[in-house]
């Protein structure tokens, strides 16, 4: 039987018709591309998933990566994963042509990713981070970095990490203790340790290179002391040949999720022989890994949608072959005599795979409306350019959030569905449950992306980027305006966009009056009530297209308009009113979670 676990129809729709790919085609960076090449990557991928990644997802969860004799060893079918993937250009996809890449639109690289990830989310981080890695580099480093590191990472001889984290500094990067001394040959001894540094150690790469933030021992404190370095395991010597660098792999972090994808603890310089590189200038490594932290942002929300997509198939072939419980007829009594129906017959388990639906579609689609804007602000110039990043930055918090939040309540649901088997080893909803849960908290947890979206991105630039989001939305609603089927949801729509205008004038007061800790009190509820209405701008934009198709008469894009369209109906039904409840609490000014705590 075919893997199902994600929809190739819809990512075509997205890509091509609600995201308009076609057109990125007409700009010089990438106009060797065009639609057939990219089926063609898109299908031999899936290919890809469906051999290598989709049957060992389970696997790698119950044969999980382990610390042995200060080694991370994880599953054996990991290396060929890095190896075809490799091969593929899944590690090289963004790159330019100059450095060996395939110069593909970052809007090809998420659909990728979405297979990825949906086939098996346990691997992606390996070859994804590697290539966050080496784009920082090519961003910011000398060109004898360049030259030595990014060639190896491209083609997944040497694996690439992010290694910020330390035991007694999580997400409060400023009080970060990695210490970085000049060389007179101008380099740097590390000495330090990291934590929970993904894919930091495994046996199927002779070098990773850890992009590591420190302190350079004169630096000044806080924030703008820290520099960026790249800090590979095994450093390169004149004749060419690697030894160690003097970094340990003191032990593998036991998770409840993502078992396969190892997760380490670092020591830099436990012999004082630890040596790296500065990227740039000094005292700029928080701004430089910003860079990748976005990118990595994007991907957590890729990986998010993707594994609630996986879930959602899942359960819904679970409730497409589960026979329990009647009908209920007239008189309100199950008819007895009638035979048992499939679970997908009831209506509350329909409103969970439903649910389900809306969670994870309405999150690729924001997935890949972001990554078009990267594109749009990598090759476009002038006003276009500009305006790209503003809308960027305003929806990077929501791209991580939302199909973090939301896909873990998604797959719940499709636990839900499962009944007491979903609570069982033998299905597979609850690694998938498990799995997701990490989302919500690693590359920035969801209270510290709220009070990014609250706090900097909202009145960033006195609101030029929330004025262009409306803009945005203004413009999808005129065009829906004008379809009979869609004018109600254009005009809900246009409520909900005037009921958030209404909110952001409310919470301004506190910020004008510099009552700061009142503007950011509940800025996670403001988080749910904004990125709903996104999501609902995502459907409303899916329904406009699919109505297009529909208008042309073929049958297939009639039957995918009506799927479409049920999603539309149920998010304006069920989720878009959640607004509502959020304007309420949002709107009352008993700051419970502002006052101090009573003694006991």
């Amino acid at each position: 039987m075919e893997n199902v676990y994600f929809n190739p129809e819809l990512l075509r729709f997205l890509l091509f018709q609600v995201h308009d790919l076609s057109e990125l085609f007409k700009y010089d960076h990438y106009h060797d591309l065009d639609e057939d090449s990219v089926q063609i990557l898109l299908d031999s991928v899936k290919s890809f998933a469906d051999q290598e990644l989709y049957p060992f997802f389970r696997q790698m969860d119950e044969s999980p990566a382990r610390f042995e004799n200060g080694k991370i060893l994880v599953h054996p079918q990991i290396g060929k994963i890095i190896r075809k993937g490799a091969e593929l250009g899944l590690i090289s996809s963004q790159f330019e042509y100059k450095y060996g890449g395939m110069q593909l639109p970052v809007l090809v690289h998420y659909a990728l990713l979405h297979i990825l990830d949906a086939a098996n989310n346990n691997v992606s981080g390996y070859l994804g981070l590697t290539s966050g890695a080496a784009n920082l580099i090519t961003s910011f480093g000398s060109t004898k970095l360049i030259e030595t590191f990014v060639p190896q990472m491209l083609q997944g001889n040497w694996m690439g990490t992010m290694a910020l984290t330390e035991p007694q500094a999580g997400s409060s990067l400023s009080d970060i203790t990695t210490t970085a001394y000049l060389q007179s040959d101008q380099s740097y001894k590390i000495v330090g340790q990291k934590i929970f540094i993904s894919g930091g150690d495994h046996q199927f790469a002779e070098n990773f290179v850890h992009l590591t933030l420190a302190r350079i021992s004169d630096a000044p404190a806080g924030t703008k002391g820290i520099s960026l370095f790249v800090v590979p395991s095994r450093r390169m010597e004149a004749d060419g040949t690697l030894v160690d660098n003097d970094v340990i792999t003191a032990g593998e972090i036991n998770k409840l999720g993502q078992r396969g994808y190892a997760t380490t603890h670092l020591i830099f310089g436990e012999h004082s022989d630890c040596i790296g590189w500065l990227v740039g200038e000094p005292h700029k490594g928080l701004s430089y890994m910003f860079k990748m932290m976005n990118e990595a942002r994007m991907s957590v929300g890729v990986s998010a949608a993707s594994m609630a997509t996986a879930a959602y198939y899942a359960s819904l072939l679970y409730a497409g072959q589960r026979k329990q419980g009647r009908p209920i007829g007239a008189g309100g009594r199950k008819e007895i005599e009638q035979e048992p129906v499939l679970i997908n017959k009831h209506a509350d388990v329909r409103r969970m795979l439903l649910l389900q639906k809306v969670i994870c579609e309405g999150s690729l689609s924001l997935v890949l409306e972001c990554a078009r804007l990267t594109d749009i602000h990598r090759v476009s110039g002038g006003e276009a350019k500009e305006e790209a990043l503003l809308l960027l930055e305003l929806l990077t918090p929501v791209v991580k959030t939302y199909p973090s939040e939301m896909g873990i309540i998604s797959i719940s649901n499709g636990l839900q569905i499962l009944g007491g088997y979903g609570y069982t080893a033998d299905f597979v909803l609850q690694q998938y449950y498990r799995d997701i849960r990490i989302t919500s908290i690693y590359e920035g947890t969801t209270g510290i992306q709220s009070i990014d979206l609250l706090g900097r991105k909202i009145p960033w630039q006195g609101g030029a980027a929330l004025a262009l989001l409306r803009k945005e939305i203004n413009s999808v609603v005129d065009i829906a305006r004008q379809d009979m089927i869609l004018s109600p949801y254009a005009e809900k729509m246009k409520d909900y966009v005037r009921l958030n205008d209404k909110i952001l004038d409310h919470l301004s007061q506190f910020a004008k009056a510099g009552e700061y800790e009142k503007y950011l009190a509940d800025a996670s509820i403001f988080m749910e009530f904004f990125s709903t209405l996104i999501i609902g701008w995502q459907w409303l934009k899916m329904a406009v297209k699919a109505r297009k198709n529909e208008n042309q008469g073929h049958a297939p894009a009639v039957n995918f308009s009506l799927e479409i369209l049920d999603g539309l109906r149920f998010y304006f039904k069920y989720e878009m009113p959640k607004m509502i409840a959020g304007a309420e609490t949002l709107t009352n000014t008993d700051f419970i979670t502002l006052d101090k705590v009573k003694p006991n």
